[in-house]
């Protein structure tokens, strides 16, 4: 499977952005896809969760009520609305899947096994 990220850019603080994910498998059945950041001097971190089948989403405290992921699929891209972006939210987002995943370890980096390359996000204040 290979992810392709796309979107990021630069943007004032309360601006919008759409970040893409679009991924090479043929089937999405039981997997999940998620965006991660990582910011200069820290770790890399949970943003958001999609459930392919179901349609079940799951956000970050920071993000939740500002960022949105969806999904197309018949272009099999996940998208994340970045909304009301603040200057902490100034990363390297990545997109990753996989699908072994269960539910209570969807926030942990280390349970994905396929990742895009990163797209840099830069929210100035």
């Amino acid at each position: 499977v290979q992810l392709q990220a796309s979107g990021g850019g630069l943007v004032q603080a309360g601006g919008s952005l759409r970040l893409s994910c679009t991924a090479s498998a043929r089937s999405f059945s039981r997997w999940f896809m998620a965006w991660f950041r990582q910011a200069p001097g820290r770790e890399r971190e949970f943003v958001a969760a999609y459930k392919w089948t179901g349609g079940s989403t799951y956000y970050a405290d920071a993000v939740k009520g500002r960022f949105t992921i969806s999904r197309d699929n018949a272009k099999n891209t996940v998208y994340l609305q970045m909304n009301y972006l603040k200057p902490e939210d100034t990363a390297v987002y990545y997109c990753a899947a996989d699908s072994r995943l269960i539910s209570s370890s969807i926030r942990m980096e280390s349970e994905y096994d396929y990742w895009g390359q990163g797209t840099q996000v830069t929210v100035s204040s």
